[in-house]
């Protein structure tokens, strides 16, 4: 199995994974051992697209070798481009939306007697609350906690390849998390399109949730992926103050500094009103670390819309960021409606600027961590060096340090001795 694209997909992999186990079918790490192949596909930009085509070109030797070989095609991609992609993909066997995974066994049947099949239905209810997904190998692990997406931002595909939002309930939601620790899991990604939008039937919001994972064991770390600027609460902020082992870090995305740029996305919230949002984290939370996603060369952007993202940017001081050109995808309101009218070389050019930015932001914010004690949760053997170990603080930063005697899922304070753009270097103090 391969997966492309968001924290999302590589959630919905490890689902697919325990469907095929309960139907006897073994995970392989040699493509070359594989029976069955599935690719799990993005599609918020074109460049996800056309990596994932490529891909599929190279699997046609694979089954020039093995003619028994079944390709599936899964996700955002193929509910995107199901009639497209029968057509131009012959490679391909099955064709299977985010809602239908549970119909695998019997969409294989099917391609077995040499028929395409498919199922890209989308679902009202679908969450996969009962399957329990197939984890990866480490200490931290992802937990959907709902699906889909109902904020229409004019240039993103998501409401329509994932649907309308729906939520799983509290208690299996839990009732995992309390399962994963037992494992030796030490840390949990809540993840859903737009987490605030969290509400169980029961009535359960995103911040008492939050606080029931929080509450499965103080040394099980809660963090959470992806807040919507327009929605994120006092009552969800002071929650992540309260307790120690909800991690102090927000990815909070931006997009654009403009008001203008924002209106035309429709990202429901003003530059000002983001802000205000930031000032208040940092108020409550002052030790909290900002990430963010920001698109450049949206439509009709200007040099003033962008210099007023670069402004916003010092102006929060972000720790990290993810930044992308804009990629207009078909049938979003921003394709039908706006012109992609920015040259890509202008594009390219503000794209350079926003990343010089941020590397600086991201130094500046390192370097005054240099002399702090921080708790790192040990993630693995540093891949510099099998003397070093590599973990995370609270904050996200990535920390490296001598090894000594700790392993994989201890905690760990080390004291910050220096520092790239991109690491923390440290020494033990335990």
């Amino acid at each position: 199995m391969e997966t492309y694209g968001c924290q999302m997909n590589f959630s919905d992999s490890q689902i697919v994974g325990s469907i095929m186990i309960d139907h006897d079918f073994e995970l392989t790490e040699n493509i070359a051992d594989a029976d069955l192949i599935f690719i799990n596909t993005c599609s918020i930009r074109e460049h996800a697209e056309q990596r994932i085509r490529a891909r599929l070109r190279e699997f046609k030797r694979y089954k020039k070798i093995k003619p028994d070989l079944r390709i599936g095609l899964l996700g955002c991609m193929a509910e995107r481009l199901k009639e497209e992609l029968l057509e131009q993909e012959r490679i391909v066997d099955i064709i299977v939306g985010p809602d239908a995974y549970r119909d695998l066994p019997r969409l294989l049947n099917i391609a077995e007697t040499g028929q395409k099949a498919v199922n890209v239905i989308l679902s009202m209810d679908e969450t996969y609350a009962d399957i329990n997904p197939v984890h990866t190998k480490g200490i931290s692990s992802f937990i959907s906690i709902m699906r889909g997406c109902e904020n229409f931002c004019s240039y993103c595909v998501v409401p329509f390849t994932r649907g309308k939002e729906r939520s799983r309930s509290p208690e299996t939601i839990e009732q995992e998390a309390r399962r994963l620790f037992d494992e030796g899991i030490r840390e949990v990604t809540l993840l859903g399109q737009n987490v605030n939008s969290y509400q169980s039937e029961e009535g359960t919001g995103f911040p008492q949730l939050l606080e029931k994972v929080a509450l499965v064991n103080p040394k099980l770390r809660v963090r959470f992926a992806t807040s919507h600027p327009k929605d994120i609460s006092d009552d969800l902020i002071n929650m992540i103050d309260r307790y120690p082992n909800i991690c102090k870090s927000i990815h909070l995305p931006v997009q654009s500094g403009s008001n203008r740029m924002l209106k035309l996305m429709n990202r429901k919230y003003t530059r000002e009103w983001y802000l205000s949002r930031i000032e208040t984290i940092k108020k409550i939370i002052p030790e909290c670390a900002f990430s963010t996603d920001i698109i450049t060369g949206f439509s009709s952007e200007t040099e003033e819309d962008h210099l007023e993202t670069l402004e916003l940017m010092k102006q929060v001081g972000y720790d990290y960021a993810f930044m992308f050109k804009y990629s207009e995808r078909p049938n979003t309101l921003a394709a039908k409606k706006y012109k992609d009218d920015i040259d890509e070389e202008t594009k390219g050019r503000r794209l350079q600027e926003i990343i010089d930015l941020q590397q600086e932001l991201s130094y500046q914010s390192n370097l005054k961590d240099i002399g702090k004690i921080f708790e790192v949760l040990v993630e693995n053997v540093s891949k510099k060096s099998s003397d070093e170990l590599s973990g995370r603080n609270s904050q996200n930063k990535v920390i490296v340090f001598p090894s000594q005697e700790f392993k994989p899922g201890d905690y760990v304070n080390v004291r910050i001795v220096s520092c790239t753009t991109a690491t923390l270097r440290g020494q033990a103090i335990n």
